[in-house]
Parts: C-alpha cells; structure tokens; sequence
C-alpha cells in the first residue's frame, strides 16, 4: 500500500502578498495537492481576520478528504495587543461539528478511514518572537514581542500506519523538548509511525531527535526563496519515500511538503 503523507503551514490562508483568502479562493490555492493525509499549521476557524472560514473544512474538501481534526491552541485571535487564552485540555473538533466561536490552531486531514484519533498537549515556550504589525492605536507599524502559543499533536491511526501532525515552538530549545515528548508519546502509537509538521527546527536535527529517517530533504522556508527546511516528514527506516516534493502553493510563507511511502 501506498500513502502520501504531506505538510503544509496554511499562515492563517494568506496568499503570497499576504492578503486572507476567503473560502473559494482558500480551495483554490490548495488545488491539485496530492496527499492522502495532510498536516496542517496555523489553521483559522471563524476568524474575522479570515472572512469567518472554517479553514480545515475547506482544505479538506478541496482535497476529497472526508475526515480530519481540528484542535485549537488558542480561542479567540491571536494578537499581541492582548492576553491569550489557551485551550486547556486540547479538544478535537470532528468534520460533523460546527465551529464554536473563533479559534486558531493544527488539523489533520485524511482521505482514509482513521481507525482511532488522539490528542496531545505539549504546552508553550516563555520565549517571545520579535514581529513587526501595525499599532491598533495610531496605525503605525512597530515591533512587537509576539509571545508562544500553546503547541499540540494530533495522530490519526490508519490501517498500515499511524501519522502524527504536529506544530512546534519557534524557540529551538524549546522545540527540542517538545520533540523529545512527542517522540515518547508515539512510541505507544500503533507503527509505523509517520510526522508530519512545522517543526521549527533546520535540516536533519529533528530527525536525529525524533529517532527517525528524514523523508524529505529539501529547504521549505520562505516559500518564495526557500533557505531552510522547517517543514518535515519523518519516519523510520524501511518506509521507501517516494516522489519526495516541495512545492510552493498560493498561499502561506512556506512550501508544501509531501512525499509517498510504503507502510505495508
């Protein structure tokens, strides 16, 4: 059996110029990707700043895609003009229920049966990213210190294999630990275990970490000239990657990154 695992950081459905897509436009900029699970990051759920999208069940339906995830980090919008509030403990939120208020968060997509889905909480660095935005006050654009949200996992156990989505802190050391718990907590998932993800860390460190194979070696960010690979797929060794790809969509500020392997 084949499958083709892929990953793709959605920035909120944001084309290239930045500008949020909505809901026709969010379909066709993820037209024509070819994954049978896909891993997403950033993922807006009625959001005002989105046109209100339910992004996951756009993605998902472009992709035919009958079942997926959601699980949000933060309810409400992100912002750094205000306090966030964390979604604690970590809900997933199934493809039959509707959306319940504004949340921002990961999702897992799959066109196949999923035989059991599951969550994980990895929590949030203290580290805060510098980000340049515009002063709701007095409409300049300024710096701001944009601090971490909350991080997460969702698996979905397929029939040969178990694939694992993840979005992890833009702190490396972070990103290390959560990476470190991520790899204990797949340990007890059904194998082979497959992640897919923003892992905010470079090149092959997260692979040695994680214990696994880079599947995909090639840079991812920032799409339109990409200098470095955040965006992974992982595996162990055996899996035979196929028609490894990195390819940049119409949307996000990172390439899509999908390739096949063989769980058996």
């Amino acid at each position: 059996m084949e499958l083709r695992v892929g990953t793709l950081n959605l920035a909120s459905g944001r084309d290239t110029a930045g500008r949020a897509l909505d809901a026709a436009g969010l379909r066709a900029a993820v037209d024509g990707v070819d994954a049978d699970v896909l891993s997403l990051q950033e993922v807006d759920v009625g959001q005002p700043r989105s046109h209100d999208v339910d992004q996951p069940a756009e993605v998902a339906a472009a992709l035919g895609a009958s079942e997926w995830r959601f699980a949000a980090t933060v309810a409400g919008t992100p912002s750094p003009f205000r306090s966030w509030t964390p979604v604690d403990p970590p809900v997933l939120r199934a493809s039959w229920e509707e959306p319940a208020g504004p949340h921002y968060g990961i999702a897992l997509v799959s066109r196949l049966p999923v035989q059991r889905w599951s969550v994980l909480a990895l929590g949030a660095g203290r580290a805060r990213l510098p980000l340049q935005a515009p002063d709701p006050r007095t409409g300049r654009t300024r710096w701001w210190w944009f601090p971490d949200e909350p991080r997460l996992a969702i698996a979905a156990e397929l029939e040969h294999c178990t694939v694992v989505a993840t979005h992890l802190s833009f702190a490396p050391h972070t990103a290390l630990r959560q990476l470190t718990r991520l790899r204990r907590w797949c340990a007890g998932l059904p194998g082979p275990v497959v992640l897919a993800g923003d892992l905010n860390l470079v090149g092959p460190v997260p692979a040695r970490v994680f214990g696994a194979q880079r599947l995909v070696s090639e840079p991812s960010y920032p799409a339109p000239a990409p200098r470095v690979q955040f965006d992974h797929v992982l595996g162990p060794a055996g899996l035979d990657p196929q028609r490894p790809e990195v390819r940049q969509l119409g949307l996000g500020d990172h390439r899509l990154v999908s390739v096949s392997v063989r769980p058996g």
